[in-house]
């Protein structure tokens, strides 16, 4: 079984920073992309940033510049650091894995619980 756990959300002022992290657990064999996604109120999940095995990045344009993605391979965490925060930012996070467990070839899907981030004064 394969767990991912999202953390680090909470309420904080426009212009201050947060970080999350997702912290993958279980028989894993490999972790391929991570990436963190948002969904507000009232809209669909987006995606807000991805990162690859070798280090590649990609953002929302909405938060490049702001944000940034990173991951330690060895501890299979992720972290999305979050500067200059808005309040369009509210929204709940949600961190996602492709991987392979031990014992299997095929990489699959998983998503962590979602951590809530509020952006207000």
């Amino acid at each position: 079984q394969v767990q991912l756990v999202a953390s680090g959300g909470g309420l904080v002022q426009p212009g201050g920073s947060l970080k999350l992290s997702c912290a993958a657990s279980g028989r894993i064999f490999n972790i391929y992309d991570m990436g963190w996604y948002r969904q507000a109120p009232g809209k669909q999940r987006e995606l807000v940033a991805v990162i690859t095995t070798d280090g590649s990045t990609n953002y929302a344009d909405s938060v490049k510049g702001r944000f940034m993605i990173s991951r330690d391979n060895a501890k299979n965490t992720g972290f999305l650091q979050m500067n200059s925060l808005k309040p369009e930012d509210t929204a709940v996070y949600y961190c996602n894995a492709g991987l392979r467990t031990v014992g299997s070839t095929r990489i699959e899907n998983y998503w962590g619980q979602g951590t809530q981030v509020t952006v207000s004064s």
